[in-house]
């Protein structure tokens, strides 16, 4: 089993940062991919970010591409993601998620919410 928490959401004006964190437990992450989807009201969940624990290499929406960067901290099994340029339609409940493939499928966190202005 994998655990995992997220923090840093919030409330922020159009063109704003923030940055989500997520801390895993649980297991090894050597063999994992980490990353985020987002579940904005009354849309399905959408993919955002995964990065590969081992290697550290990355992918992105075509939506979040130049604007948010996945990144992870091997010491306190932490993956982060700095969101810039903040845009209303990323308004949404963004989920961690963990799994040992890219579809990242296998273990949730519990969401927190982004909401930008304006």
């Amino acid at each position: 089993q994998v655990q995992l928490v997220e923090s840093g959401g919030g409330l922020v004006q159009a063109g704003g940062s923030l940055r989500l964190s997520c801390a895993a437990s649980g297991r090894t992450l050597r063999n994992y991919y980490m990353g985020w989807v987002r579940q904005a009201p009354g849309k399905e969940r959408e993919f955002v970010a995964r990065i590969r624990w081992s290697g550290g290499s990355t992918y992105y929406a075509d939506s979040v591409k130049g604007r948010f960067t996945i990144s992870r901290d091997n010491a306190k099994n932490t993956v982060y993601l700095q969101m810039n340029s903040l845009k209303p339609e990323d308004t949404a409940v963004y989920y961690c998620a963990a799994g040992l493939s890219a579809t990242i499928s296998s273990y949730w966190g519990q969401g927190t919410q982004v909401t930008v202005s304006s």
